[in-house]
C-alpha cells in the first residue's frame, strides 16, 4: 500500500508516533511518504520504502503569516497524484486534517479518490479543540475525515464530550519498539552518576506547565530532607525548565539534580533509572511512561487522562492525584523502601510493554483500519 503520513516534525508525542508508525509500515513492505515542513527528528536517515516531501512556505509581503495550511494542501495534492497514494494519514487535527479534507475535495474534481484518516493525539482536542476560535473547523475536519482514530479511550471520550462529532472514533493506542527500548547494561554510566550507590529518579518531558516539572523538584526535596540518598535526571527542555532549575537551587538540591536537556537515545538513560516520575496535569496517553516501562522502570505518575489505561496501579507502577505532593512523595518513597516491590513492578512494566504495546502488536491494527476505510470509500464511490 502507498501511504502518505502528515505530521509535525517536532520533539513531541504526535510527531514521534507518526514517524515510528511510518518506519514500521515501511519495514513491513509499504511505500511510505512523509509530508512536513522539515524532516521529522526521528527520521534521521531515509530508509528503503520511505520518501520525504518538504512543505515549502513562501513569504509574501501581502501576508503577515505565511499560509501554511494552503501550502500543505497543495503539497498533499501533488504527492497523492504523482506518488499515486492509497491512503492519506494525518496526525493532529489542526491544520493537517483541514488541509487533507480540502486536498481530497480538489482531487475529487480530477476523479481521484483518496481516503483521509485523522489520528487525534491530545492537545488538538484538549487545548486547541476547546478554543472557540478553532472549534468549528476542528469539528468539521474530524467529521469530514473518512476514518478517525484516538490514542486512548480517555481521548475518545474527551473528543465526544468537547466536540460535536458524528464520525466513528476508533481507539488504537500508541506503541513502542521494545527491541530498541529495552534494559541495557549501563552499570558504568550508573556508577559515574551515583558513585555512592544512590537511587536514581528520572523525569522526561517538554517542560510545559502541564507537565508540572516543579512538582518533581518538590518531591525530590521532600525525600532528600528525610535522608534518602538520591540523584535526579531531568531530561528535556521547555518553558518551565528555568523555573525548575531555580526551585532546585532554592530548595538546596541543585547539586543532586541534573538538567540534561533533550537527549537521544533516551533508552540509555532510562536503563539506569530506578524510578520514572511523571506528575502531569494531563496526559492523553503517556508515551514517555511507556518508554520507561519498556526499559523495565516502574512509573510513579498521576491518575489522569490515559495514564491509568497504560499504568496498572500496584502492578506496573503507582498513581496519585494531580497536584498532591504528599501522595507523590509517599508513592515514590514506597518504591524506595521496598526493593522487592520495585523490582517486581520493573519486571511487570517490561512485560506489559512487550505484550500489549509493542510495534508488532499495534501496527497491524493500523493496516487493517487502512484497508477497511479504503474499501468503504471506494465502494461508496462506485455506488455514486
Amino acid at each position: 500500500m502507498k501511504i502518505g503520513i502528515v505530521c509535525y516534525p517536532v520533539y513531541g508525542g504526535s510527531g514521534v508516533v507518526a514517524t515510528e508508525l511510518g518506519k514500521a509500515l515501511a519495514a513491513r513492505g509499504h511505500d511510505v511518504h512523509f509530508l512536513a515542513y522539515s524532516m521529522p527528528f526521528r527520521l534521521a536517515h531515509i530508509q528503503e520504502n520511505i520518501s520525504f516531501h518538504e512543505v515549502n512556505v513562501n513569504s509574501y509581503p501581502l501576508f503577515d503569516y505565511p499560509p501554511y495550511t494552503l501550502n500543505l494542501t497543495s503539497k498533499m495534492v501533488d504527492v497523492v497524484k504523482h506518488a499515486k497514494l492509497d491512503i492519506l494519514h494525518v496526525h493532529y487535527a489542526i491544520p493537517h486534517a483541514t488541509s487533507a479534507v480540502l486536498a481530497r475535495q480538489i482531487l475529487e474534481q480530477e476523479g481521484i479518490k483518496i481516503p483521509v484518516i485523522t489520528t487525534l493525539h491530545g492537545t488538538d482536542i484538549t487545548l486547541v479543540g476547546r478554543d472557540p476560535s478553532f472549534a468549528t473547523i476542528v469539528d468539521y475536519s474530524i467529521n469530514q475525515s473518512d476514518g478517525v482514530t484516538t490514542v486512548s479511550d480517555f481521548l475518545k471520550n474527551e473528543t465526544l464530550s468537547s466536540c460535536r462529532i458524528s464520525a466513528d472514533l476508533k481507539v488504537i493506542p500508541n506503541f513502542i519498539d521494545t527491541t530498541q527500548y529495552r534494559p541495557l547494561k549501563k552499570g558504568h554510566f550508573k556508577r559515574a552518576l551515583c558513585p555512592r550507590g544512590e537511587k536514581l529518579l528520572v523525569h522526561v518531558s517538554n517542560f510545559r506547565p502541564v507537565k508540572r516539572a516543579t512538582d518533581v523538584i518538590h518531591m525530590f526535596a521532600n525525600l532528600a530532607k528525610e535522608g534518602y540518598d538520591l540523584k535526579m535526571l531531568m531530561v528535556g527542555d521547555g518553558p518551565d525548565r528555568p523555573t525548575a532549575e531555580h526551585l532546585a537551587r532554592e530548595l538546596g538540591v541543585f547539586d543532586d539534580v541534573r538538567f540534561l536537556g533533550k537527549q537521544e537515545p533516551i533508552e540509555e538513560i532510562l536503563s539506569i533509572a530506578d524510578i520514572f516520575v511523571l506528575p502531569s496535569g494531563s496526559e492523553t496517553f503517556g508515551l514517555a511512561a511507556l518508554e520507561a516501562m519498556s526499559c523495565a522502570v516502574p512509573v510513579v505518575a498521576t491518575d489522569t487522562g490515559g495514564l491509568p489505561e497504560l499504568i496498572l496501579h500496584g502492578e506496573t507502577g503507582l498513581l496519585f492525584p494531580v497536584g498532591d505532593l504528599e501522595a507523590f512523595t509517599n508513592q515514590t518513597r514506597q518504591l524506595l523502601d521496598n526493593e522487592e516491590l520495585r523490582q517486581k513492578m520493573a519486571d511487570a512494566s517490561r512485560a506489559r510493554a512487550v505484550e500489549t504495546f509493542d510495534t508488532h502488536k499495534i501496527v497491524p491494527y493500523y493496516e487493517s483500519y487502512y484497508e477497511t476505510v479504503r474499501e468503504r470509500v471506494l465502494n461508496k464511490a462506485q455506488v455514486h
